[in-house]
């Protein structure tokens, strides 16, 4: 059926279809990321301040606060636009597995809707609530966002690894919807986008005040704004890496032929070393550093471990080697300068109690918020990209998944000038909002006001 219902569709509309859901996921995620990194780290400022008295934690909480309630709303926009892209562009996968997967967009929503419920609590009751009942009100705004990041991830999972179903005479039968929200796919690539979403906020928010330091701002308030969140990410980072190797394994054992992409190995062969850098050029990748023996060390755990090549499947096959390679290498190396970062740090305070004295750490912790979401993207793309041709491994193709109507590509058009307008507006409020000196006048604000802020 979905065969028939693509046959229609010209190489221009499929084409403008990927990349309007593209252009759609990548601007979305990235808010995602702060909905579910950005109320953890406020509860932990709030926290403090509570605890400690002290007036700079107080003020980076309702800030921070202010801020994720900005984000939150432009990100509703976006899930929005996301959720009716589904249908719309792609009613060959929803039409036929929508049985299958829509269970954990429905949960989602009820956690979206949870996530919503108690923000707006949240930014009211500054100081109409006792302070504890207040942090504890953000509780379920950090459970809440972390569910919605699962929920969709596992969606996304099952992409990868489908199951819950069964198929007799072209028709899904006997669907068992939970069994395909908990997919193999589900564990490592969940609990790697999840942490991934507290990097990005972590580092994306202390980025904020690195640059701030470096124009000389060297109070309390930009000194804790800049250590806390970039603290959280930098503890998490560690963790990231044996992450991404769990969900680098499952790869190599479920998708051999994404693997080849992401190190671009053309030919099936044992001892397979791991390469760094290189592009792919007439069917070879060349100019790379090769490790000897490394990729089939780190993939199989044994040296001389046989590596799948792309010529176990046909050329129609196979996804774009240099993307998915590219892709892979940027979102690895980013992340093990991110984790060189955070050493530095804890290097630094280890043995001083401060920061590294030299402005270079500074310059390159002011770049660690781009850095993440850099490696963010990347690492979507090798997910995305890497599973290619199929929009369901193994069972979908992509090109017969999209919506046959002709005219997507006008609708590609539409969808990117309404990001364009939606980055340009948030940039615009969040950069008035950062501007208020020490926080816009209001009477459950009084605690802070006084807070002098250079």
């Amino acid at each position: 059926m979905s065969g028939q219902w693509a046959a229609a569709a010209t190489e221009a509309d499929l084409g403008a279809a990927r990349m309007q859901m593209a252009l759609s996921l990548g601007w979305h995620i990235v808010l995602a990321c702060f909905g579910v990194g950005m109320p953890a780290i406020t509860l932990i400022a709030e926290w403090r301040g509570h605890r400690t008295g002290d007036a700079a934690y107080r003020l980076l909480a309702r800030r921070w606060a202010r801020a994720m309630g900005v984000l939150f709303a432009v990100g509703a926009v976006s899930g929005t636009i996301l959720s009716f892209e589904m249908g719309l562009l792609w009613p060959g996968l929803m039409g036929t597995y929508g049985q299958v997967i829509g269970l954990p967009f429905s949960l989602e929503g009820i956690a979206f809707f949870i996530e919503a419920i108690f923000l707006g609590l949240y930014l009211y009751a500054w100081d109409r609530m006792p302070p504890v009942q207040h942090m504890l009100s953000g509780v379920p705004i950090v459970l809440a966002g972390v569910a919605s990041a699962f929920f969709v991830v596992t969606a996304n999972a099952w992409m990868q690894q489908p199951t819950g179903f069964d198929t007799e005479h072209g028709r899904i039968v006997r669907v068992r919807p939970w069994e395909a929200m908990f997919n193999p796919a589900t564990p490592s690539q969940t609990v790697h986008m999840i942490l991934a979403a507290f990097m990005v906020a972590g580092f994306g928010m202390a980025s904020v005040y690195a640059v701030a330091m470096l124009r000389g701002r060297r109070d309390r308030y930009h000194r804790l704004g800049f250590l806390l969140p970039f603290t959280v990410a930098a503890v998490i980072a560690p963790a990231q890496v044996v992450v991404g190797d769990w969900a680098a394994h499952f790869v190599a054992d479920n998708q051999p032929v994404k693997l080849a992409a992401m190190e671009g190995v053309y030919e099936t062969e044992s001892g397979v070393p791991l390469h760094v850098g290189g592009v792919a050029v007439d069917g070879e990748l060349r100019y790379a550093v090769e490790i000897p023996d490394g990729l089939s060390l780190l993939a199989h755990w044994d040296p001389k471990a046989a590596i799948a090549g792309l010529d176990e499947v046909p050329e129609r096959d196979r996804p774009p080697v240099n993307a998915v390679h590219l892709a892979f290498q940027a979102m690895v190396g980013l992340g093990f300068a991110m984790l060189a970062l955070g050493a530095w740090l804890g290097l630094a305070w280890w043995r001083r109690r401060d920061l590294p004295r030299t402005p270079w750490f500074l310059r390159a912790a002011s770049l660690a918020g781009v850095a993440a979401v850099v490696a963010l993207e990347s690492g979507w793309v090798v997910t995305e990209v890497g599973r290619q041709p199929w929009i369901v491994y193994g069972v979908l193709r992509t090109s017969d998944a999209v919506n046959p109507a002709p005219g997507l590509v006008w609708g590609f058009a539409l969808v990117a000038a309404v990001y364009a307008l939606l980055t340009g507006a948030s940039v615009y409020v969040l950069r008035r909002m950062a501007r208020d000196k020490p926080v816009p006048v209001a009477p459950q604000e009084r605690d802070v006001t006084s807070f002098k802020v250079v």
